[in-house]
């Protein structure tokens, strides 16, 4: 580390977007430690929108998909990596391509997870390898931090506000006559095996409106979901609408105007956690512990785990996630509902 304390760190988290917002707090946490820092981070589209700007940031890397199958791009980070002269990486991720660019650095040391949670070539690229005890992926990310002298940090996420995003939320919602608080249904997933089924998203939008006059908006992404989303509106009796496309950031300022987020465990859950929204996610072949929503404000609804290796249980069908009844759903988020204010103020992305 260089003499004045201030070292230059380069965190290599790549994807996916749940992910990467689960490594928020270790950036945050390296900022409260080491103030003078140079703090740099490499990462796929379309992950960089949630990290542009972010306060805890000096420099942002992006790479599109693909690019270690293209010899000129692997080339020219190379050259921008070893210019950066960073002293150390920090690797969550722990698989071949995040320490692939960490080895790239030339950084002298390279921090990545031991057995079993790193895997693949990044057990030899990465020359200190922490066995980390933790269930959770924030935790368990965090506990990189500790030879570091960082122990127990505070969790922050501090996802960075859009001026442009929030206007067009707060049109959105104005024109919707949402403004006074809603609900956001997200039925998307990155694995089919997390699916819900649409219909019961609807079952859940009645529900929240006939008993708490909480209105629902449906977020998507791509045609099969806004397909998923029409569904959700025409089983919901009048109580919900469908979103206009939106990106990552737009999201976050909708996420962020929202009383409760109801989806699995999903991109959009993580981020509705980090910017403050309570959270009923559903679980089938994931854990509740280990990549649930962070906190104890939200609630995960889970009938059993639907076990096997990661291929496998991303390539399942989503019997667990169909053994979750809508009336469990609606009753959990009564729980929620029944402890927030009647209706709290909006807060900023």
């Amino acid at each position: 580390m260089p003499r004045d304390g201030s070292p230059r760190i380069l965190i290599t988290r790549l994807s996916h977007v749940g992910d990467c917002i689960l490594t928020l707090p270790v950036l945050n946490a390296l900022r409260a430690r080491f103030p003078g820092a140079f703090l740099a981070w490499v990462v796929e589209k379309p992950s960089d929108q949630l990290l542009a700007g972010h306060p805890a940031l000096d420099r942002l890397i992006v790479l599109r998909r693909g690019w270690l199958k293209r010899p000129a791009a692997v080339r020219r980070l190379w050259r921008e990596l070893r210019a950066m002269r960073c002293d150390m990486v920090i690797d969550p991720q722990s698989l071949t391509k995040s320490a692939l660019l960490g080895r790239m650095s030339g950084a002298p040391r390279r921090i990545g997870l031991a057995r079993p949670s790193g895997r693949e070539l990044a057990l030899w690229l990465n020359n200190e390898r922490v066995r980390a005890s933790a269930r959770h992926v924030v935790d368990r990310s965090l506990e990189l931090l500790v030879p570091l002298g960082i122990v127990g940090p505070k969790v922050r996420f501090d996802i960075p506000q859009d001026v442009a995003a929030t206007r067009a939320v707060d049109a959105l919602l104005a024109a919707s006559r949402l403004s006074d608080g809603l609900a956001v249904l997200n039925p998307g997933a990155g694995w089919r095996s997390r699916l819900w089924p649409a219909e019961r998203y609807g079952q859940v939008a009645q529900f929240l409106g006939r008993e708490h006059d909480l209105p629902s908006i449906v977020t998507w992404a791509g045609d099969e979901e806004h397909g998923w989303a029409k569904c959700i509106v025409e089983h919901s009796a009048g109580h919900a609408i469908a979103a206009p496309q939106t990106n990552l950031r737009e999201l976050a300022a909708l996420l962020s105007r929202a009383r409760l987020f109801v989806g699995s465990d999903t991109g959009p859950m993580h981020l509705a956690v980090a910017v403050g929204t309570d959270c009923v996610v559903l679980h089938g072949t994931t854990r509740p512990e280990e990549s649930g929503p962070y906190g104890p404000r939200h609630i995960a609804v889970q009938r059993f785990y639907q076990s096997g290796t990661s291929r496998q249980r991303r390539r399942a069908d989503n019997l667990a996630m169909q053994a979750i009844d809508a009336d469990s759903v609606c009753e959990t988020c009564h729980q929620i509902l029944a402890r927030q204010p009647a209706r709290p103020e909006s807060r900023a992305a």
